[in-house]
């Protein structure tokens, strides 16, 4: 039986190894190779720093805010100890520093992509800190394993322990190898993704909702392909997927409408852009500005701060206001009453003139002064004005023009009726001679 059949047979193995990769790092060959594995790593270092220039974004998956925080710089400091201990093995001199220098190397890639890739798709995820530590012991503990020469026999023995699926065998190490590749390839597909939807959404302002649904097709597509590949990686034949398929489709077509619904209305507003990021819109009696457009839901914010999460399928089937479609001017009114006998020709201008003169209403079209009521106490005027800027508040915009019209009033000597009652005292009733007659005999009986 070979030493490699048998974890039993895997101690001398490792021994010998260790002994074997101690006596070389001993050796004069040594200095050389740690020379060139910090040459390795001072040239990634200058790599990165060009390509990144001064750019210092913190959540930058591939630069970080330094330039040794992101993931290029393993990746290349990878690759060049790579290129540099195939170069090594071609003029047959020992590698030492270097066998342990890339399985280190490959951990710290490991690390920094899964945790730097999921820290910016899931920034509020509790479990991150619990996922970065998990990903960090084993990362480390495959690389020991790797260096003293207990994991090819771990893998081997793996290789042993098989079942059958269907018309094939899937053994253990390609269950394990394939997890880990599909691991691989979705971080991969999150880490594009995001950088596109970065790129396109970076510095949008007018088709921020195009972008929107660019991204998300995109992170889709990605997630997908990733997943198509993982499974492939894993062993398992895609075109068994077919049935799958059919299935899922039933259940969405009869479990899940709603959720199904949910996400066609999330790219058709996104596509016809009825609704924008930015607009002012009211939903429900609820009032506030569209934050953010998922698949599934829209977000408002209302201007006392509380956030509303809408289902994109009432926003496509139910009425909704939207008060920035065509442009961002929306009209408020305010109202007051004056006495009756008030010479409105004369009050009305200065009422317009003195609201003109905010600095949030707007000059066109100018403010305008109507009479709406007769009211019981006095004569009912209702102002109307126009503002542009609804998201720094409307109640701080008709509170100034009330207290203007309420500086005018007073300024121009004009009354704000108090609530007035008219009250009729009835004349005592007459008492007539037959009566007083009737009412004397009466007590003399």
């Amino acid at each position: 039986m070979p030493p490699t059949s048998s974890l039993h047979d895997a101690h001398p193995l490792t021994a010998e190894e260790l002994t074997k990769l101690w006596t070389q790092l001993q050796q004069p060959t040594a200095l050389a190779e740690l020379g060139l594995l910090l040459a390795c790593l001072g040239g990634a270092w200058l790599i990165v720093r060009l390509i990144r220039g001064r750019q210092t974004d913190a959540n930058s998956i591939w630069f970080g805010q330094h330039v040794i925080d992101g993931v290029l710089f393993p990746i290349l400091a990878l690759l060049l100890a790579l290129a540099t201990r195939r170069l090594l093995a071609g003029i047959e001199i020992p590698v030492a520093v270097f066998r342990v220098a890339i399985p280190v190397l490959v951990s710290l890639t490991v690390i920094r992509l899964t945790v730097r890739v999921l820290g910016v798709v899931f920034p509020k995820a509790p479990a991150m800190r619990v996922l970065e530590r998990t990903v960090s012991w084993m990362a480390w503990a495959g690389s020991i394993l790797w260096i003293i020469g207990v994991l090819p026999l771990i893998l081997d023995e793996m290789n042993d322990i098989s079942w059958k699926i269907g018309s094939g065998h899937v053994t253990l190490r390609n269950l394990v190898e394939g997890a880990f590749s599909a691991v691989l390839v979705l971080i991969l597909s999150l880490s594009l993704s995001s950088v596109i939807e970065n790129r396109l959404l970076k510095g949008a302002t007018d088709n921020l909702s195009l972008r929107k649904i660019m991204a998300n097709l995109s992170r889709a597509l990605l997630l997908t392909v990733g997943l198509m590949m993982a499974l492939s990686a894993v062993g398992i034949d895609l075109t068994a997927l077919s049935v799958l398929g059919g299935a899922i489709g039933v259940g969405l077509g009869f479990g899940l409408q709603k959720l199904a619904a949910n996400y066609v209305s999330g790219f058709v507003i996104l596509a016809e852009r009825s609704l924008r990021i930015g607009d002012l819109v009211k939903v429900d009696n609820f009032e506030g500005r569209i934050t953010d457009i998922n698949t599934r839901y829209t977000v408002l914010r209302s201007s006392a701060g509380r956030e509303a999460i809408v289902p994109n399928e009432m926003l496509i089937t139910q009425r909704v206001e939207n008060a920035s479609l065509a442009d961002n001017k929306l009209l408020l009114t305010t109202e007051v009453q004056v006495a009756y006998g008030t010479d409105l020709d004369w009050l009305r201008p200065q009422l317009a003139q003195a609201v003109a003169k905010l600095p949030r209403v707007l000059p066109t079209p100018a403010p305008a002064v109507h009479l709406t009521t007769f009211a019981a106490d006095g004569l009912g005027l209702t102002i109307a004005f126009w503002i542009v800027d609804p998201e720094n508040g409307q109640l701080s915009a008709r509170s100034d023009v009330n207290l203007a019209i309420l500086a005018t009033l007073n300024k121009l000597n004009v009354d704000i009726p108090f609530p007035q009652r008219v009250v009729h005292q009835r004349p005592p009733l007459e008492v007539s001679s037959a009566d007083h007659d009737t009412s004397a005999s009466s007590h003399g009986a």
